[in-house]
């Protein structure tokens, strides 16, 4: 009956990209995958009705809830706690606050201290969240959460596939990367068209690229971009000169190189002399 009450109380805006979890097993994975070493902040990402939140509540950390839809922010402000007012017995250990994440700086909650992001992500932004975890990684040791499969996949997948692309190659520079499990659509409500998939990610001990980095990311996007095409082809705006471009790298397209390759591409382009 409970359940039957938490399902109507927040209707799901397609606008938003909502499809809120209804499976309980789920949401204890998906808050198991944070290893909380090192920091204790979490930040959830449309928390919906609280179905993770809660489950994230049972562990030993401080928790920002953070949505967009000023309903869900009712719901959690007021049903939420209590319905579960043995996780919030110190009500410091949640904050339920109503922004954009995407706009929001966090620098406002935690300074320069470390903290993880999670969630089960709207999928019209989910790419954009993980840009900007990427933007703040000197202070985002671990995030984990729900994806579109393709997506989740993507950012996992390892060079020489057609899914490899900008977001594999940009996360994997940085973290180590883990698709965990694929979520079928109906543990969603309303259910999604396609399967859902939880990855997780972990900073590496070294995230200091030995290459400029900002053109490191101008390199990978503007490769991509022309996927098909060799990288002599697709990296022509950089005007490279053509001595560099009868290196053999020029010759592979860019799903074929590692993280470790487009390093090497982009120390030869910084180091070209035109």
């Amino acid at each position: 009956m409970a359940d039957e009450q938490v399902e109507g109380a927040v209707k799901a805006k397609k606008h938003l990209g909502q499809h809120f979890l209804k499976d309980e097993t789920i949401a204890q994975k998906i808050a198991d995958t944070l290893s909380l070493k090192g920091y204790h902040h979490v930040v959830e990402i449309g928390p919906g009705m609280g179905v993770l939140t809660k489950y994230l509540l049972q562990r030993e950390l401080d928790l920002v809830a953070m949505d967009l839809d000023s309903e869900s922010i009712v719901y959690l402000n007021h049903s939420f706690p209590l319905e579960h007012s043995d996780l919030l017995k110190n009500t410091d250990r949640l904050q339920v606050i109503e922004a954009d994440f995407l706009k929001y700086d966090l620098t406002r909650l935690y300074g320069e201290e470390q903290f993880a992001i999670t969630g089960n992500f709207p999928y019209n932004i989910s790419s954009q969240i993980v840009f900007k975890m990427l933007e703040m990684r000197k202070q985002i040791p671990e995030f984990s959460g729900m994806f579109q499969k393709e997506v989740a996949q993507r950012i996992c997948e390892k060079p020489g596939s057609k899914t490899y692309g900008i977001l594999s190659v940009l996360v994997q520079a940085f973290y180590e990367a883990e698709y965990l499990f694929t979520v079928p659509p109906t543990v969603f409500d309303p259910p999604p068209k396609v399967d859902s998939g939880v990855l997780r990610l972990i900073r590496k001990a070294d995230i200091q690229l030995p290459c400029d980095e900002r053109l490191f990311f101008n390199v990978v996007k503007t490769a991509f971009n022309q996927r098909r095409k060799t990288l002599r082809n697709s990296l022509k705006t950089f005007n490279l000169s053509d001595n560099l471009k009868e290196d053999t790298i020029f010759d592979q397209r860019p799903e074929q190189l590692s993280v470790a390759d487009f390093v090497t591409l982009t120390q030869k382009i910084a180091n070209d002399p035109v």
